[in-house]
Parts: C-alpha cells; structure tokens; sequence
C-alpha cells in the first residue's frame, strides 16, 4: 500500500502544452492511494483529497472491501513508515481485520518495489500521458484505467 502526491491543476500544463508562462497557483495537491495484492497483482486505487490518518484508513476499509469481493483474504500489509500509516486509528483497523502490519525498511523503495512500480506506471500512463483539462478529468479517469 502506498500514496503518491499528485499536483491539481485548472487547465493543462506546460508539459502538455509547452507554455510555461500560465500556472495554476494555490491549487494544492491530491493524493492517489493504492493497494496492490503480491500474488495477483490486481490492484486497488483511489483519488483521495489528503494523506491524513482518517483518510488513509478509510482506504483501507474500502480496499479489503474490494479484495474479499473477488475472493481475497488479505493476512499482511506492507507500507512504508508514513505517519498515516504508524497512526493507531490505521493499526486499530488492521488489528480488527486480523491484519499484520509489515513496514519496509526507511528510505529503502524498493522494498515495496510493486507498490512503487505501480505508482510510476500510473504516472506515466494515467496521470501524465493525456492532456486532461483539470485534476477532476485525471480523477475521473483512474477507474477506467486502473480496470482496463
């Protein structure tokens, strides 16, 4: 499981449209959660407004939610050492659900290798491969791809 910090925009920018001259200012950032299961690889993502510990477990509940529907019983959990994730309403939510909590190694990425592929994979794909006119155009877009 992992987040990935993702600018919001009003209109496209200077990578899409070459003009660094308009800029979207105070916009702030989004963030983009994602599980990804070890085996399958079939991965759970979501749009969300804010990395806080609240918001972060709620993922989770919606994640394992969409994990037992096809079948998938979730016995352990790797994410980084973020704050959301080492908050006690986090671990309370995986100790209800019979979880082990299984942090990788501080600034080691790689640790988490498919979580972070996924994310880079997304970037380059998802986010960035298709001039979308605002952030909520990129939000509406991610359960398409993710699916496809």
């Amino acid at each position: 499981m992992d987040i990935k910090k993702l600018p919001r925009f009003d209109r496209p920018g200077h990578r899409m449209t070459g003009n660094r001259k308009q800029k979207t200012f105070g916009a702030g950032y989004e963030c983009v959660d994602i599980c990804i299961n070890d085996h399958s690889r079939w991965a759970y993502a979501e749009v969300l407004a804010d990395e806080a510990q609240h918001t972060t477990t709620s993922f989770l509940k919606r994640a394992l939610e969409a994990y037992a529907r096809i079948g998938v019983t979730v016995k352990r959990l790797m994410t980084d050492n973020g704050s959301a994730y080492r908050s006690r309403l986090f671990n309370a939510a995986l100790d209800a659900a019979g979880i082990k909590h299984v942090y990788t190694r501080p600034y080691t990425p790689r640790t988490n290798g498919k979580a972070e592929r996924l994310i880079q994979t997304m970037i380059r794909e998802w986010a960035s491969a298709v001039p979308y006119a605002n952030s909520i155009s990129r939000h509406w877009a991610l359960p398409k791809w993710i699916n496809h």
